[in-house]
C-alpha cells in the first residue's frame, strides 16, 4: 500500500489508525507488516466495507477532515471494492540499526558468507553478490538502470537483487540510487 508522506507521519504519530483503499482484491493482509520511510507498519485487520458503512468517525482515523474528502479521494482511484484496513506504528525497521552494526564478528562474518553463497548459488546468472558490492561501492548514487546496464544486466532483476542484500543491511537505498551501508563496507574489506 501506498501512502503520502503526511499519512505516515500520521500512522507514526499514532493519529491515523485506519485507511480504506479500492481494490478487486486485497492486497494487504492481516498480520502483515510494511516497511516505509517511516518505519514499520502492521496491518491489523483487512476487510470489504460497504460505502454507507463508513462514519465520519472513521474518515477522521483515516486522516481524513471528512466523509467527503474522503469519498473524493476513493471515487478517484475508480470503483472497485472498498476495504477497511486498520494498521498502526509497529516501530523502526529493524534493516535501519542492522546497517550500522559494522563491527563483524566471527560468527556473524561468517554467516553473512554462507548467506551470499545462498543468493549465489540460487541465482540463474550466476554469482552476483560480491560484483554487485563492489559495482554500487564504486558508483554510489547511479540509477540502478545505469549500475545494471554497466554489468549487462536488465533493471528489475538487478533491483530485486540489490534488495535481497539491503535485507542483509549491506546496501542503502537513496533517492537516486544505492551506497554501501557501514555494515556492506566492513563486509567488502574482509572480503578482499
Amino acid at each position: 500500500m501506498l501512502f503520502r508522506r503526511r499519512s505516515l507521519d500520521g500512522i507514526r504519530a499514532g493519529e491515523i489508525t485506519l485507511a480504506f483503499r479500492r481494490w478487486d482484491r486485497p492486497r494487504a493482509r492481516a498480520g502483515g507488516r510494511q516497511r516505509t520511510v517511516v518505519g514499520e507498519l502492521r496491518i491489523d485487520a483487512v476487510e470489504p466495507v460497504e460505502r454507507g458503512e463508513i462514519t465520519p468517525a472513521d474518515a477522521a482515523r483515516a486522516g481524513h477532515e471528512s466523509l467527503d474528502e474522503l469519498f473524493g479521494e476513493l471515487d478517484a482511484r475508480g470503483d472497485a471494492q472498498i476495504w477497511r484496513v486498520e494498521l498502526h506504528w509497529a516501530g523502526e525497521d529493524a534493516r535501519r540499526a542492522l546497517r550500522e552494526r559494522a563491527d563483524l564478528g566471527g560468527d556473524e562474518l561468517a554467516d553473512l558468507r554462507t548467506r551470499l553463497a545462498r543468493l549465489d548459488r540460487a541465482s540463474r546468472h550466476g554469482s552476483w553478490t560480491r560484483q554487485t558490492l563492489e559495482l554500487i561501492a564504486a558508483n554510489p548514487e547511479v540509477r540502478a538502470a545505469d549500475l545494471a546496464e554497466s554489468v549487462g544486466r536488465e533493471k528489475l532483476p538487478f533491483k530485486t537483487d540489490v534488495r535481497k542484500l539491503k535485507e542483509l543491511g549491506l546496501t542503502e537505498s537513496l533517492p537516486v540510487g544505492y551506497r554501501l551501508s557501514p555494515r556492506g563496507r566492513a563486509l567488502l574489506d574482509l572480503l578482499a
